[in-house]
């Protein structure tokens, strides 16, 4: 058993390089029994295969392996006959979209193990390595099921990493199939932990290493699949050197510029004139500083272009080698220009659907209620601040003048607490509806709110007060003389 101390491996943002794009890769197909053989899939040349009963599957398997490597051998070199001669050649770049192998596609073997060894996951990439079934396997040491223990309790100590960190460590080890072949994998794990931070079990992603060949064929193959992934994202995607030259660039940012990948490689923003220039340098200092911080950062970018501003959101990570150093920086960037209008709109909607319901609110907290010619009531509900206190007067006041008003009953029941604001904005309304030649009833007035304006000193001369609105508006209706509001 060996393993590689310096091959940890992260997501996007981590060091080294994520196990998609390292040494690695798994059958391409199997079996239950864990023969490994090409079932039922056609070849070039016409061959093709199937699984009988009673066959020696052993032979057949080097028969066909023998067979691809002389067809591929032979493709090979016809393709590089083609190209001496002038022959177009076969495209590989961003924009292909090469045809995948079966396996490329294909879940990764999966296996959950805890640490004392007993399996807790076995997933059908599993079975096609080491030709145990799920059932077969789930329950059973791992150790008995590959003849090896890759990952000792000691390496799983020391794999104390939180599991949001996205961190891998990997080890290769020998070990055996359910027939007794011997085979070469690559695992690579991660521990996770519970809540009290101890190690709960061992996850692993299992790639068969035996076969070079077929390894460089599903690195090319998984290669592709990630171009796909990446071409057909929306978003801006490309990597730079640390002279800020693109290394790479997804699709759609070439088709943004208008350009063809292979006259971006090796340019800068300048070069290519990616940006408007003033833009182009407050770029630059944020790759650098993200650069020289070895930190992935996010932020908004908001850029004129055509005369229009377009809003941006920009995740600029350091790109590592092999030894950890920040060599290049990385870029995701996502038009969002669309969504800031929408929340724009939305907001502004917002404030105007705010301003009805104020609005809406305020007549129902101040209603002014016509009883009788002349008669007007005004019920005051909850708390009086002084927002709500201007708004009542400005309500009585607007009501006397358009209902030539000569009485107006103010009724204070369900006024919560009566205190010097309260009685200084009732008081205040009084004397305004009294210059109008309006007498004021004030009714609701209870014997803790008699007290209330008694002990705070409010003049209540020229008002008339009441116990309650029912008595207020039998006054108020009184066929005495009334003093008519001036017009």
């Amino acid at each position: 058993m060996s393993r590689d101390e310096s091959d940890w491996t992260s997501g996007p943002s981590g060091r080294a390089v994520d196990w998609m794009s390292r040494d690695s890769g798994w059958e391409a197909s199997g079996t239950a029994d864990g023969r490994r053989q090409l079932d039922g899939i056609a070849l070039p040349g016409g061959a093709s295969t199937h699984t009988e009963p009673h066959v020696d599957y052993r032979a057949e398997n080097a028969a066909l392996r023998a067979r691809v490597e002389a067809l591929e051998a032979e493709l090979a070199s016809r393709r590089g006959d083609r190209g001496r001669d002038g022959a177009p050649g076969s495209v590989s770049s961003a924009s292909a979209l090469a045809p995948l192998a079966l396996g490329a596609t294909w879940v990764p073997a999966l296996i959950h193990w805890r640490i004392d060894g007993a399996v807790t996951r076995w997933n059908e990439g599993a079975a096609r390595i080491f030709g145990w079934s799920e059932a077969e396997a789930v329950g059973r040491r791992l150790s008995e099921l590959v003849a090896a223990d890759p990952v000792t309790p000691r390496a799983a100590q020391a794999f104390d990493h939180d599991r949001a960190e996205g961190l891998f460590a990997t080890i290769t080890s020998e070990g055996r199939t359910r027939d007794g072949d011997a085979i070469t994998c690559r695992w690579t794990y991660a521990v996770l932990r519970g809540d009290g931070s101890d190690a709960r079990e061992i996850a692993a992603i299992v790639d068969e290493a035996s076969d070079p060949r077929q390894r460089e064929r599903l690195l090319e193959e998984r290669y592709q699949l990630l171009l796909q992934l990446v071409d057909n994202s929306p978003s801006t995607i490309f990597v730079k050197d640390a002279e800020g030259r693109y290394v790479f660039l997804n699709r759609y940012y070439a088709r943004t510029l208008g350009r063809h990948i292979l006259e971006v490689l090796g340019k800068t923003d300048h070069e290519v004139n990616a940006v408007i220039p003033g833009v182009a340098e407050q770029i630059g200092a944020k790759e650098r500083e993200v650069l020289t911080s070895g930190r992935v950062m996010q932020y908004d970018e908001t850029a004129l272009i055509d005369g229009a501003p377009r809003h941006f959101v920009s995740v600029k990570f350091p790109v590592h080698n092999e030894i950890g150093e920040a060599v290049g920086v990385g870029g995701i960037v996502t038009e969002v220009t669309a969504l800031k209008r929408a929340e724009a709109e939305r907001a502004a909607l917002q404030e105007t659907i705010i301003a009805t319901q104020q609005e809406a609110l305020r007549e129902l907290s101040t209603p002014l209620i016509p009883l009788a010619d002349g008669v007007l009531a005004m019920p005051l509900v909850g708390t009086v601040d002084s927002a709500r206190a201007g708004q009542i007067m400005e309500t009585l006041l607007a009501g006397i003048s358009s209902q030539r008003a000569h009485t107006a009953i103010l009724d204070i029941t369900g006024v919560r607490a009566i205190d010097m604001h309260v009685a200084d904005a009732l008081t205040q309304t009084a004397r305004a509806a009294q210059l109008l030649g309006t007498r004021v009833v004030l009714t609701g007035i209870r014997p803790e709110v008699a007290r209330s304006l008694v002990e705070l000193g409010a003049d209540l001369s020229g008002i008339i007060t009441l116990g309650t609105l029912q008595s207020g508006i039998a006054h108020a209706l009184r066929p005495t003389e009334r003093p008519r509001a001036h017009r």
